[in-house]
């Protein structure tokens, strides 16, 4: 099976990569703005007839697109996450190829959700950022696009890689800083904010099975557990070994000493604060992932602490 995979040097476009040749049937072709792409080309601002010629060329069975950009102002994130798509989609269309289309979608489509709620692929969406949005309108090309393709919602990916300006990322990151300092104490701030957290590993394994299956339309890919963060900074604490204790910012003042442990009486020293990524989504999110499980034969494997472990060796690796 010959595989397009376009954004391999992405958070979540390596781990695709990396699974897909892993599959002795797959022949894996990379896409992209960087050097070590097999075949540089910028979807933002190439056109959709020179990518056109390429499907001809290549003749992929599978296009997975993982490019996009997730941090920016209104107009290049559409410009990365909007005409980007409408490109690729504009060149299968033209293509003779015949190839299927992976779209790699976001939970942040679905916007603020109800606390207690699982969303499931036939809520309404209703993005609270530019960034939702302008994944949002890319899922609409793609499903209005006639292609045979799928797109899979992808709730908050965690694990090896994850970026430091992400939730946990910047977690690690002041948890680190705290070690590296000796401090007792660790002030942050947005710790009652609830995600769905999945392991970037898992969300590959979804991609791969999404290649192989004839599934089409939105189907959610997330572990189906909304996780505080301030139980994940519980358990990124207890992998760390950090002994010190937490003070959330926006919670009643005091110490959340039985999560993090117990603050030492000679640091008074303010930590780093650490506040969400800004996804739009509110106070809660958790996916409904039955149809992922139905559809494609998927369920997460990789539980949140393996996740934590894993970004916390990265972090305390950092200088």
């Amino acid at each position: 099976m010959r595989v397009l995979l376009i954004g391999a040097n992405g958070y979540i476009g390596r781990f695709v990569a990396d699974r897909l040749l892993a599959d002795p049937a797959v022949q894996l072709t990379a896409l992209g703005r960087g050097d070590d792409a097999d075949v540089r080309f910028d979807l933002a601002t190439g056109s959709p007839g020179a990518l056109t010629r390429f499907l001809d060329a290549v003749h992929p069975g599978v296009v997975v697109n993982c490019a996009g950009a997730t941090r920016g102002g209104a107009r290049e994130l559409t410009r990365h996450n909007t005409v980007a798509v409408a490109t690729v989609c504009e060149a299968l269309r033209r293509s003779g190829c015949g190839a299927r289309l992976v779209q790699i979608g976001c939970g942040s489509e679905y916007g603020p959700s109800q606390p207690g709620s699982s969303t499931a692929e036939d809520a309404v969406p209703r993005p609270g950022g530019p960034y939702g949005v302008s994944k949002l309108a890319a899922t609409e090309l793609v499903l209005g696009s006639g292609l045979d393709a799928v797109v899979l919602r992808v709730f908050s990916p965690a694990g090896p890689g994850t970026p430091a300006g992400s939730p946990l990322g910047r977690l690690a990151e002041a948890m680190r800083r705290a070690m590296q300092s000796g401090d007792g104490e660790l002030k942050l701030g947005g710790l009652g904010v609830q995600r769905d957290f999945v392991d970037v590993r898992d969300v590959a394994r979804a991609v791969h099975a999404a290649s192989l299956s004839a599934a089409q339309g939105v189907i959610n890919i997330g572990s189906g557990r909304g996780v505080r963060l301030r139980d994940a900074a519980a358990v990124l604490a207890r992998v760390a070994g950090y002994g010190g204790a937490l003070h959330e910012l926006d919670a009643p003042p005091g110490p959340l000493r039985s999560a993090i442990g117990h603050p030492r009486a000679d640091s008074d020293h303010v930590s780093p604060v650490a506040y969400p990524y800004p996804d739009g989504c509110g106070s809660w999110q958790q996916a409904d992932v039955r149809t992922a499980r139905d559809r494609l034969g998927w369920r997460p494997r990789i539980n949140l602490e393996e996740s934590l472990a894993d970004i916390w060796m990265e972090a305390a690796c950092r200088i």
